[in-house]
């Protein structure tokens, strides 16, 4: 190369395949390389590989233990610390943070009947469903919690925006050509639900929409807040939850 006398490259090979180059160059008129520099460069190009390999394995590992393997959606400790990170926010800012609760309805049927593999399809595909509607809220998560159950974390957008979101979401996943579409309960801090102090209220608010819409195989979200019954049916939970912990208690 013009104003080089000479240089030396060696490549940079990661998992088989040529990742790219280490290249050195030296001014005209300063003594070539030779054969201990070119093999120096190879040593070195090899610690830049595995460099590269061991930051590759570390990611891989960070986005599996945030990841649902089935559906590729986070998972449960990503949606824990999402929420933990929006409610500070809201806190601190007034940020409006909503979430959204859904069950699959009839992935047993269609496990029963049709077998395993295509129940793992249906999750797959409304997955890919939920992600679609994820997108119209900027910056929403969209996860699998387990087995049948899915979640939506939003921050920022009104509660009006998300429930007609999640009215979308409600009627694509009718028209999914397996399951029974999907019961789904929202809560939302901009809506009157009280004081939201920790993310396991937002989910007992969520969890006891849901459960109603389930009951009534409504073909829309039940929103708590907008029905007083979810909010009192959600606090009551609470409220025997912490009298089981205390006769324990009592016990012990």
């Amino acid at each position: 190369r013009r104003g080089r006398g000479s240089c030396v490259v060696a490549p940079v090979v990661l998992s088989g395949r040529a990742w790219g180059e280490l290249y050195v160059a030296r001014d005209a008129g300063l003594p070539d390389f030779d054969e201990d520099d070119a093999e120096f460069a190879t040593v070195l190009a090899a610690v830049v590989a595995a460099g590269l390999a061991q930051n590759e394995r570390l990611e891989e590992a960070r986005r599996l233990a945030f990841t649902d393997p089935l559906t590729g959606l986070a998972n449960r400790r990503a949606v824990d610390i999402r929420l933990d990170e929006a409610l500070e926010e809201h806190r601190r800012a007034g940020a409006v943070v909503s979430l959204v609760v859904c069950d699959l309805n009839g992935l047993k049927t269609v496990n029963d009947t049709l077998g395993h593999a295509m129940g793992d399809r249906l999750l797959e595909r409304f997955g890919s469903v939920l992600s679609l509607c994820g997108a119209m809220l900027p910056g929403a998560l969209v996860a699998r919690l387990g087995g049948d159950e899915f979640c939506l974390v939003s921050v920022g957008p009104p509660a009006d925006e998300v429930v007609r979101v999640t009215e979308e979401l409600c009627l694509r996943a009718a028209e999914l050509e397996l399951g029974e579409g999907v019961a789904c309960g929202v809560a939302s801090t901009g809506d009157p639900i009280g004081p939201v102090k920790s993310s396991r209220r937002l989910f007992r608010l969520a969890d006891a929409a849901q459960y109603k819409a389930k009951a009534a195989r409504s073909p829309k979200p039940v929103v708590a807040g907008r029905d007083t019954a979810v909010v009192r049916l959600a606090d009551a939970a609470r409220q025997e939850a912490a009298g089981e912990r205390r006769r324990f208690r009592g016990r012990a």
